[in-house]
C-alpha cells in the first residue's frame, strides 16, 4: 500500500472502525426535475488528495506560454467543444456524461488542512468546530439507513472533513480499505481471531438484555444513544448481502481490468459495486496531487493515467447499467494550481480558479460551465463559490439546502451557507 503526504508534511492515517456509519433564484421547474427522483439517488465523492492541476487536465490553455501551458496537449472528447489532456483518453470518451465546473473559486486558505475541510464540508472552517462531510450530511438529512451501511469511505479516510462532524461518529463513513490488496477483506466485517459468529451473536443478545434491565431500573438510561451504531455493526457482520457487497472478488477480471488494477481503479470499481448494492454514499481517496516538484513526470507516470481509466470506467459503468441518472458522481481536489510553472518543475497551491467535475444524478452533461482567463488564472465568466458548489451537490441530492442542523451546544449550523444551486447544471 502505497502513502503520500502533502506539503504540510501531514499523513492522512488509516483509520477503520466499524460502526453507523447560482446565478440569481434557482428555475423551480429545473430543481424538482432534479429532486425528483431523490430518494433513490446515490452519491460518489471522488477526492483528489493535494490539489489537482486545472490547465493540465480539463481546463488546458494550449496558446499560453510554455511556463503556463506546460508539457501536455489537448484531445477533442467525445462532447463537442470541450477538450482535455492528452492523458486522459478514457474520461474524454465520457465528456458527454459529464459537467466541467471551470469556475469555482475558493477564499485564499492556503493549507491543505483548511481547504481540505472547506471543500469536504462546503462550509468555511472555524477554529474549535468539525463540520460534517457531503455525505454524513446527506445521510443525516436524509434518514438513510437499512441492512447496507449508508455511507462508506473507500481506500484512506478523507480527514479533513471526511466524516461526522459535529453529528456524531454515527455519521462517520465506513471504512472499507484498499481493494487493490491481493488477498483485499474488509477488516472490520470479520470476526477477531479466535471468535466465533455463535460467539457474537451471544454477546450481542447480552448485550441486549443489559440495556433492557438497566433502562427498568432507570427510565432516563442514555444506553439507547449507542444502540443504533452497536446494532448496525451486528447486522452487518452477519449479513450476507453486506459481505457480497464489498467481496470485489466476485467481479469478473475483465471488468477488474477495465477499471485498471491500482489503488484508484479497484477503489472506483468497488464504489460502483457499493452503491449498486445499496449503499447510499462512498467516499473514494486518491493521494499524491501536491506536485510543487516534479509535476509534469508525476501526472504522467502516477497520477493522471489510473484516474483516467478508473473513472471513466466508472462513468461509462454506471451508465452501461442504468445507474448514473441516480448516482450523483462529483471529481474534486481542495484546490488547483499555480498557472506558473516553478523552478522545481512543479505547480503551487491555487485556490482562485479551478475545476470541478459532476456526473450523472440530474446533471446535464456535456458541457462547460464558466470560463477562466488565458492562464487559467482567474475567472472570467461565471464564478462558482464553494458554497454554491455545495448548493448543487445538495440539490443535486434532493436535500433541502434551507435546513439548519444544531451542534449538541446547540449551535445553528445551516446546510449551505449562503451559496444557490448552479441551475444549468441540471437536466
Amino acid at each position: 500500500m502505497s502513502f503520500h503526504f502533502d506539503c504540510d508534511g501531514i499523513r492522512r492515517r488509516n483509520f477503520l472502525k466499524i460502526g453507523m456509519l447560482g446565478l440569481g433564484s434557482p428555475s423551480l421547474p429545473q430543481l424538482l426535475r432534479a429532486q425528483k427522483k431523490d430518494a433513490e439517488r446515490s452519491f460518489i465523492f471522488v477526492w483528489l488528495g493535494g490539489g489537482p492541476p486545472q490547465m493540465d487536465m480539463y481546463d488546458m490553455k494550449p496558446e499560453a506560454p510554455e511556463e503556463i501551458r506546460g508539457e501536455f496537449k489537448p484531445i477533442p472528447t467525445k462532447a463537442p467543444g470541450i477538450q482535455m489532456c492528452e492523458l486522459m483518453p478514457k474520461t474524454a470518451s465520457q465528456a458527454d456524461k459529464l459537467c466541467i465546473l471551470r469556475s469555482v473559486t475558493s477564499v485564499d486558505l492556503g493549507s491543505h488542512e483548511r481547504s481540505s475541510r472547506y471543500l469536504q464540508s462546503g462550509v468555511l472552517p472555524v477554529p474549535n468546530m468539525d463540520f460534517a462531510s457531503f455525505g454524513s450530511i446527506y445521510v443525516k438529512e436524509k434518514n438513510l439507513h437499512g441492512e447496507m451501511p449508508p455511507f462508506a469511505g473507500v481506500l484512506k479516510p478523507i480527514e479533513r472533513g471526511w466524516g461526522g462532524g459535529f453529528l456524531g461518529a454515527e455519521y462517520d463513513p465506513f471504512m472499507a480499505g484498499d481493494p487493490s490488496e491481493k488477498n483485499y477483506q474488509v477488516r472490520d466485517l470479520l470476526p477477531p481471531k479466535g471468535i466465533t459468529l455463535d460467539r457474537i451473536g451471544r454477546r450481542r443478545e447480552l448485550l441486549k438484555e443489559f440495556n433492557e434491565a438497566w433502562r427498568a431500573v432507570d427510565s432516563e438510561a442514555k444506553l439507547n444513544s449507542y444502540a443504533p451504531s452497536v446494532e448496525q455493526a451486528y447486522n452487518m457482520i452477519f449479513s450476507e448481502k453486506v459481505l457480497k457487497a464489498f467481496d470485489i472478488h466476485q467481479e469478473p477480471e475483465k471488468i477488474r481490468d477495465a477499471y485498471g488494477r491500482t489503488q484508484i481503479g479497484q477503489g472506483l470499481l468497488l464504489a460502483r459495486r457499493l452503491v449498486e448494492h445499496g449503499v447510499k454514499a462512498v467516499s473514494v481517496w486518491m493521494g499524491g496531487w501536491d506536485t510543487h516538484a516534479g509535476n509534469f513526470s508525476s501526472l504522467k507516470t502516477k497520477l493522471l493515467p489510473p484516474l483516467d481509466q478508473g473513472f471513466g470506467a466508472l462513468v461509462e459503468e454506471l451508465a452501461v447499467r442504468g445507474l448514473l441518472e441516480n448516482t450523483l458522481v462529483v471529481q474534486i481536489g481542495e484546490f488547483g494550481r499555480t498557472p506558473k510553472v516553478n523552478k522545481n518543475a512543479g505547480r503551487d497551491h491555487w485556490p482562485k480558479a479551478f475545476s470541478v467535475v459532476l456526473a450523472g444524478g440530474g446533471i446535464k452533461g456535456g458541457q462547460i460551465i464558466g470560463a477562466t482567463d488565458k492562464h487559467a488564472a482567474e475567472v472570467t465568466d461565471r464564478p462558482i463559490s464553494v458554497e454554491d458548489l455545495s448548493a448543487t451537490i445538495f440539490t443535486a441530492l434532493g436535500v433541502d439546502i434551507h435546513r439548519v442542523n444544531h451542534t449538541p451546544e446547540g449551535r445553528p449550523i445551516a446546510v449551505v451557507n449562503g451559496g444557490k444551486p448552479v441551475v444549468e447544471a441540471f437536466a
